[in-house]
């Protein structure tokens, strides 16, 4: 499956590239049909897609809520993630009987911080160091998202002279981390411990940052609310880098590049 996920993102984002010189990546939506109806999750990047192209909606929780509508036949189509598409659908997935049509979106991927907060500089530090010595790429392989991987430039930590974010998580010894569950970036493995590449990589912030790692799921729709109430410290969750998340939060680099795809039953 994840060699199947490199492949994936490797011809998607090459082709990608082509589209992005030809137009508008909704322009390249052969198969959309705006009579169907797609399962899209709430304040997510799909459902911005899915009303910029004018589609009927059935807004759900996740990503992998949407998934299941198409399954059980309530929604005719969903809209996903390509990263989530990859790790999800066809042959020797959760969902063989599932492809994905048409790339709707080019987009990255960035972690969301409460405004003015100094932890999206830190992070961008740890992004620099770990990309620079290969571990993040290592990190990306185990997941299979290493085509995914957004080059990332070299940056020092600046701490903020007042309020800082990483002086408050630190002296509370825990990074609180919002996610939602959606593989290949946060899921759960067997024994019930959140893994993935998102997760891994959070894990090696609040390892560097001497504090504990605790994930905590919330309502994709709510997660500017849930950092600004300090109910969670960071948002990381394959997150779009749109101009609504990076108004309302300090955002890092951005560290891979993802597209929205339309999944419909294979048959």
């Amino acid at each position: 499956m994840k060699k199947k996920l490199a492949l994936m993102l490797a011809l998607s984002l090459t082709v990608g590239t082509v589209l992005t010189g030809c137009g508008n990546a909704s322009d390249t939506a052969d198969t959309a049909n705006a009579d169907l109806v797609y399962a899209v999750e709430a304040g997510s990047a799909g459902e911005a897609a899915a009303q910029d192209n004018g589609f009927q909606t059935n807004v759900v929780a996740s990503q992998a809520d949407a998934l299941m509508e198409v399954a059980s036949g309530t929604s005719d189509a969903a809209i996903i993630d390509l990263l989530m598409a990859g790790a999800m659908i066809g042959e020797g997935t959760s969902y063989p009987n599932m492809k994905y049509t048409d790339e709707l979106t080019t987009e990255e991927y960035g972690v969301g911080c409460r405004k003015g907060s100094d932890l999206a500089s830190y992070i961008n530090s740890v992004f620099a160091e770990s990309y620079a010595d290969g571990s993040m790429k290592e990190t990306a392989t185990t997941y299979g998202v290493q085509e995914a991987l957004v080059e990332q430039p070299a940056s020092e930590f600046t701490a903020s002279a007042e309020d800082s974010d990483v002086a408050y998580i630190q002296d509370k010894g825990t990074m609180i981390i919002g996610i939602t569950d959606f593989a290949p970036m946060d899921y759960k493995d067997e024994s019930g411990e959140w893994i993935g590449f998102d997760a891994d990589m959070a894990r090696i912030v609040a390892e560097k940052l001497g504090v504990e790692a605790q994930f905590v799921e919330i309502d994709w729709d709510n997660k500017i609310m849930e950092l600004e109430s300090k109910n969670i410290d960071v948002v990381w969750n394959g997150m779009t880098l749109t101009s609504e998340t990076t108004s309302a939060m300090e955002c890092t680099n951005p560290y891979c590049n993802n597209a929205q795809v339309i999944v419909v039953p294979a048959n």
